[in-house]
């Protein structure tokens, strides 16, 4: 592979990472220049594509050079060539047309929209499925290792022996993630596969329409057509005997024709009522899996990808504690973890045990918080009025010991929250000088005055200490 080539596929790796603008002003024109003794050497048009790139993107070149190239680079180095600010790079500018270009081209498929490219009047067949939904995001653990593997051997082998696949669980675990990650799946591995996606709630709705319009055999030209067929929620097909019957020729004619059929229900085939026998030995005819309920392992996994998709980071301490007390779903596990991050974004705090705890209660997804006193969660707005409950908070917070906090210790990570500790005794609870120096084993009341006065000078300008006394703060009940 050459530099060039190697720098394309790095780039092709960065680029979802990277806002679009940022993305086409620092790497237009760049490129590999050499590769020697584990550095890799960067080539950039100018200083400012140099500073720039070094100091916000430099671990994320460095690990997609390593996925690129081998683990044998060991550093990145960038260096200025006049050259390439004459267009020797690679244009980055020209890739992102070509993807576009790809994205809208013209493909078969049964359940498409059309839409109209931008100053050509062309139009184009866009595929309706979740681009989101991907088995390289879907979180594997134990609960879910065999559905995982089984999806991933359609999308690889549609058709094949798993056909159909089956996939059961309760609300909320994953089951329409799997089933448009299949869709997605099989259409990267056969981009000229007709892949249809839709609910059984839908399809039912269509058998009436179809009835009622007298076009029955449009109807089945548009379903029996396909390669792979992906119907959720099956369930919904009880008790409805001209959309079963429908449904039931229409699985035949797909099965006989080797087409890939996926199925989701929130119940084995033997236990849905109401629906044809024969539909239900169809089902049990390929591939039954169950999702299960994910174990504690899963769900901080599951919050950690989370994390990274919404930008955000958490003390572990407080994913440990969402991951313990949120079982009952997936869904309803990322749910908590939005009304977390909208805290941060909304009111500018970071997140604690005792905050999230809250927004638990508050959104009745828990009967009893494991690991956390809920009574204390209830009753803390309520302030914070001696020194010693200050000062345990910000221990918590900044992870010390109450001992080392008030003790004699100048190490940084010790004197930093014990300055902020001191500080909010001060200016919440009015204490003297002389008397919170007392507490803080006998300080002389020029030092306290000092770490109240360095403080209040660090909030003028210190967006993270401002965040992290908020913080503070609302556990003293402010």
């Amino acid at each position: 592979m050459s530099h060039t080539d190697s720098w394309v596929s790095i780039l092709n790796r960065l680029q979802p990472t990277i806002k679009k603008a940022h993305f086409l002003t620092w790497f237009q024109n760049t490129t590999i220049l050499d590769f020697v003794s584990g550095d890799l050497k960067i080539g950039v048009p100018n200083v400012y594509s140099q500073n720039w790139i070094a100091s916000k993107y430099d671990v994320k070149v460095l690990q997609a050079a390593k996925e690129v190239i081998s683990d044998e680079v060991q550093t990145v180095s960038y260096v200025v060539d006049g050259a390439l600010d004459a267009g020797l790079g690679v244009d980055v500018k020209a890739m992102f047309k070509a993807k576009l270009e790809k994205k809208v081209r013209k493909v078969r498929n049964a359940n498409e929209v059309q839409v109209t490219m931008p100053g050509t009047g062309e139009k184009v067949a866009s595929k309706i499925l979740n681009n989101r939904f991907k088995l390289n995001n879907f979180v594997v653990g134990l609960d879910n290792r065999l559905p995982h593997a089984a999806c991933k051997a359609v999308g690889n082998t549609p058709g094949g022996i798993y056909n159909p696949l089956y996939i059961y669980g309760s609300v909320g675990l994953g089951k329409t993630h799997l089933l448009q990650a299949v869709g997605n799946e099989v259409l990267k591995n056969f981009p000229d596969m007709v892949v249809q996606y839709i609910t059984a709630e839908r399809f039912v709705t269509e058998v009436v329409e179809a009835i009622g319009k007298r076009n029955m055999k449009q109807f089945k030209q548009k379903y029996r057509n396909v390669d792979c067929f992906l119907i959720d929620d099956v369930q919904f097909f009880r008790s409805k005997n001209s959309s079963q019957q429908e449904f039931f020729h229409t699985f035949n004619a797909l099965v006989e024709a080797n087409k890939q059929i996926v199925l989701t229900s929130d119940r084995p085939p033997s236990e849905l009522d109401d629906l044809d026998e024969r539909l239900k030995s169809r089902f049990s005819s390929g591939m039954v899996v169950e999702l299960l309920l994910p174990d504690f392992e899963t769900r901080l996994a599951i919050l950690q990808q989370k994390c990274q998709e919404y930008g955000v980071m958490f003390d572990p301490d407080v994913l440990n504690f969402v991951a313990t007390n949120v079982k009952n779903s997936v869904r309803e596990l990322e749910g908590i973890l939005k009304q977390v991050v909208a805290d941060i974004q909304l009111f500018d705090r970071l997140p604690t045990i005792r905050s999230v705890a809250e927004i638990i209660r508050r959104m009745d997804k828990a009967q009893e918080i494991i690991g956390y006193d809920l009574e204390g969660v209830r009753d803390q707005r309520s302030v914070s009025k001696n020194a010693i409950d200050v000062i345990e908070i910000v221990a918590q917070y900044y992870h010390v010991t109450v001992d080392e906090l008030i003790g004699k210790s100048r190490q940084k990570e010790i004197m930093f929250p014990r300055q902020i500790c001191m500080y909010l005794i001060k200016n919440e609870l009015g204490h003297s000088y002389g008397k919170i120096g007392m507490g803080f084993s006998g300080r002389n009341h020029t030092t306290v005055m000092h770490s109240c006065n360095k403080t209040a000078e660090k909030l003028r300008t210190d967006v993270r200490l401002i965040r992290d006394l908020n913080a503070i703060k609302r556990e003293m009940g402010l």
